[in-house]
């Protein structure tokens, strides 16, 4: 390590925020008077920060002062805990791009840096997500059944601190690779937006439709296309929808298949494996509703002990436990375990319209689920939840117009895997003092 770096306890650097222990009762739907509560969710593991998929919120005008608990721009969140239903996190941190989103949850912690002339909080979050550090702060936790993190334990941990000016260039090299991956997040949403609205537009509001049936042509759409819509309605089970379409059961629609788990303890399934194989954990730290990749890989053999066997590529998958409801198109051929449902989807019934049917009936799909000790969906209860269809045709023009958003977003998404390979192959070289960004551009 380079003999200029010195030593500082996080605590002699940074202050130290304990988050707030709102009960269940305090959250309300969202509004211009609420504002969102931090929780562990938004913590991606590994580190960094991702969206909460069930964000909650409390009045702004709360029974109580939450000064103290607001969240600045530059503040660094850590988990103070892990989660037993996801990959640990204890000790991950997310940075804060924004002032006055979020109040800080109990089991969250802040950091935020009092001697800015010492140290640059950008630095400090890479510094906090680099894994010497973190196991190091890991080791400090008590034992027991749930591990925690103590405010002195995170004090008292220790940080290698270069000159300021190295500091800032580590963490411009660095942020301009996240700022990327976070412009990229944020185009993903707009698209998705944009899918949502046009789904909703011709198959929950039927907006072409009544637009026929007051004699207007219907908006954004080419006389062909409009034209493939009828100019009246009829009755059927789920109310009135266009004259002509159909109301069917999902399991009808599409073909419905689950998964398993060949035997952890036996090497032949799992050793080299080279096929996708996937649990809902995988879909904890999605950003867009496509799967790339998966944590375990499984072996020919292996994927023969799955009735299902390797889905296609284009498969809809819906998580049917811990938790229901996560879904994504899988870009490459995937066998599942036991917590999904897998939908091979057809002409009839595009992915691309069934992900976005599952996105917008999820609260009847959730309300489907069974259980005791956790939801779940079975194929059984899932099949039977009727779909409103349109024609072929109709279906046949939605498809091109809706295939190039979630493009985009997937070759979005493999760019930010590429960048988030080289930030974090970066980041132990910077870190470790091994390669410097000021050294580079004095050579």
């Amino acid at each position: 390590m380079r003999a200029e770096w010195t030593t500082h306890s996080l605590g002699d650097l940074c202050e130290f925020i304990n988050g707030f222990a709102f009960k269940s009762t305090d959250y309300i739907p969202n509004s211009s008077e609420t504002v969102e509560v931090f929780r562990m969710g938004y913590i991606a593991r590994g580190g960094g920060f991702k969206e909460d998929g069930s964000p909650v919120f409390v009045p702004r005008n709360y029974d109580r002062d939450l000064t103290r608990f607001r969240l600045h721009r530059d503040d660094i969140a850590i988990a103070m805990t892990d989660m037993k239903d996801r990959v640990a996190i204890l000790g991950n941190t997310a940075w804060i791009r924004q002032s006055d989103r979020f109040v800080l949850n109990q089991r969250v912690g802040c950091i935020r840096v009092k001697r800015k002339d010492l140290v640059d909080a950008r630095f400090l979050y890479y510094y906090s997500n680099w894994q010497p550090y973190v196991r190091d702060l890991r080791s400090r936790a008590n034992s027991g059944v749930q591990v925690n993190l103590s405010t002195s334990a995170i004090k008292e941990s220790e940080i290698l601190l270069p000159p300021f000016l190295e500091q800032k260039g580590i963490a411009a090299v660095l942020g301009a690779l996240d700022d990327k991956i976070e412009l990229n997040r944020r185009m993903n949403a707009t698209l998705e937006a944009i899918a949502r609205t046009l789904f909703q537009s011709w198959f929950v509001n039927f907006d072409p439709v009544r637009a026929k049936l007051d004699g207007r042509q219907p908006t954004s759409l080419d006389p062909a296309t409009a034209a493939l819509f009828p100019n009246e309605f009829e009755n059927s089970e789920l109310g009135r929808i266009p004259r002509g379409w159909t109301v069917e059961p999902v399991g009808q629609v599409v073909d419905c298949v689950g998964g398993a788990t060949p035997s952890t303890s036996e090497p032949k399934y799992w050793s080299n494996g080279t096929h996708h194989w996937t649990t809902p954990k995988d879909f904890s730290a999605l950003q867009a509703p496509i799967l790339l990749d998966t944590d375990r890989k499984l072996t020919d053999a292996g994927v023969a002990k799955i009735s299902s066997g390797l889905l296609p590529a284009g498969t809809l998958l819906l998580s049917s436990r811990a938790p229901v409801g996560y879904l994504a198109i899988a870009a490459m051929p995937v066998a599942i375990n036991q917590g999904f449902i897998a939908m091979k989807c057809n002409e009839r019934a595009s992915n691309f319209f069934m992900l976005n049917w599952c996105q917008a009936n999820m609260a009847e799909i959730e309300g489907r689920a069974t259980g005791t000790t956790f939801a779940e969906i079975s194929k059984q209860n899932f099949r039977p939840i009727p779909v409103v269809l349109p024609p072929k045709e109709v279906m046949a023009a939605f498809t091109p117009k809706i295939s190039p958003l979630y493009a985009q977003i997937t070759a979005n998404l493999r760019q930010s895997r590429a960048l988030a390979i080289l930030r974090d192959t970066l980041l132990p070289a910077l870190l470790g003092g091994r390669l410097s960004p000021l050294r580079e551009l004095n050579d």
